[in-house]
This record gives structure tokens, sequence and C-alpha cells, in this order.
């Protein structure tokens, strides 16, 4: 990190930064978890919909019977839970800004354009991969759900339910920033585009374990769903970042 003094920061210096990002990102959750929790009744209906219809539940008894709530507290925590998780959606330009602004932040001043630039990548990037989350929902859930024995009823409590579906749609969101990420450290001359692919194999196999460690789920549909755009993503970004690196030395050569 640079300052106008010494050009560098301090490590306490280093730490009210990280707070001042911190504090600014949840703040701006918590803005637009308000909005999560206005719209909580369209919001579960919206994310239930795999599962089965809450609209139409309402007049046809028992058409959502497997899905039930558990406790006294269980609807009010289910609520707080869509609320933080939409905020954290909605929200995601200003904490995507305020990560880089604190990854990325020793950007002389003409780089820091490129800070815009990530923003405007990073936010349908990170809607890309929770609308892919929500689009291959129906299936993940059908493919788990085929497992339960034909004698036997499967129960699933609301809360496990939406705690599934919110971490698949974060986990894909945040997984498709990886080339933006590539990219602009690319841009601002942190990484070069051979640095970025020369390690192909592990980048690969890290991609690989990543989405087996992190997807909510065990079948291998899912878990390719997210690891062959990841790995596409990867070398799509190392290619770009090469072309910069080569658009960048022919300047030095001009």
């Amino acid at each position: 990190m640079t300052t106008e003094d010494s050009g560098r920061m301090s490590l306490l210096e280093h730490f009210r930064e990280l707070r001042k990002r911190v504090v600014r990102a949840a703040l701006s959750i918590a803005i637009f978890g308000v909005l999560g929790w206005i719209f909580y009744p369209k919001i579960v209906r919206i994310l239930t919909k795999p599962v089965c219809d809450l609209s139409r539940a309402a007049s046809t008894p028992h058409h959502c019977g497997v899905l039930y709530i558990d406790g006294v507290l269980g609807p009010l925590n289910l609520q707080i839970s869509v609320a933080i998780v939409t905020g954290v959606i909605l929200s995601s330009p200003i904490w995507l800004y305020q990560l880089w602004a604190f990854v990325a932040p020793a950007l002389h001043r003409r780089e820091k354009k490129y800070s815009i630039l990530f923003i405007a990548t990073a936010t349908p990037f990170f809607a890309a991969g929770a609308a892919l989350a929500y689009w291959i929902l129906p299936v993940a859930i059908k493919v788990l759900l085929g497992f339960t024995p034909t004698t036997l009823t499967n129960l699933i409590k609301f809360s496990d339910y939406l705690t599934f579906v919110l971490h698949l749609i974060l986990v894909f969101g945040l997984a498709f920033e990886l080339p933006v990420f590539l990219v602009a450290l690319n841009f601002a001359g942190v990484i070069s585009g051979r640095s970025i692919l020369k390690p192909w194999r592990i980048a690969v196999f890290g991609i690989t374990l990543f989405s087996a460690t992190f997807v909510p789920t065990s079948d291998p549909f899912t878990m390719g769903v997210l690891a062959l755009p990841l790995v596409g993503f990867y070398f799509l970004a190392g290619g770009i970042a090469l072309l910069n690196d080569r658009r960048r030395a022919a300047k030095r050569e001009e």
C-alpha cells in the first residue's frame, strides 16, 4: 500500500485499512439486507420453487408437506438468514470493490481506472454464477432426493433447505470471480500472464478440488457444472493476460 509521505503503510495502518473496508462492506450488506427482510415472502417463494410452489400450496393442502419449520424461533431465524444473504448478493458491487481496494491498493494514479473496470466486470460475473446455481438447482435436488428409498418419506427442514440453496448460490457467484481477479491483477501489474498459465495443472486440480469441497452437493453433475466453466475461465484469463503483457512490452519498446 502507498501513502503520500513514505510510500508505504505500517502494519497498524494495514489493519486500519482492513477495518475500514470491512465496515463499509458490512454496512452495504445491512442496508440491502433490509430489502431482503421486506420482500422475504417473495424471495422464499422463488427459492422453494424447485421443490414446491408455495403459491399453489396456499390452496392445495399438503402440496408442500415435505417442507417444515422447526422450533419457535425457526421462522425468525429463517427470515434473518434470507435477509443477510439477499444483502450479500445485492450489495456485491460494493463489497467486491472494497475487497479489490484492499487486495490491490498499491496502484498508481494512472492505474486506478482499472478499479472501475474491475467492478463493471465482477458484478455480472457474480450474477452469472448465481444464476447458473439457481438454474441447476432443480436437477441437483432431483438427483439428491432420488436416493430416498421408495418406502420412506423425506421430510426436509426448511432452514436446512434454504441454507443449502443460498450456499450453492454464493459458492457459484464467488467462484465466478476467479477470472476477474486474475485479469485485474494482471492489468494492475501484480502478476503476469505466464505466471498465471505456467502452473495450469495445479490450477486445474485446485479448481476441481474447490468444486468438490465447497459445493454443498455430492453429485458429480453439480461439481462438473462449476468446475468446467472455471477451468475455461482460467485459461481465458491467462490468454487475456498474455495479450496484455505483449501490448505492454510493445508499448515499452516504443
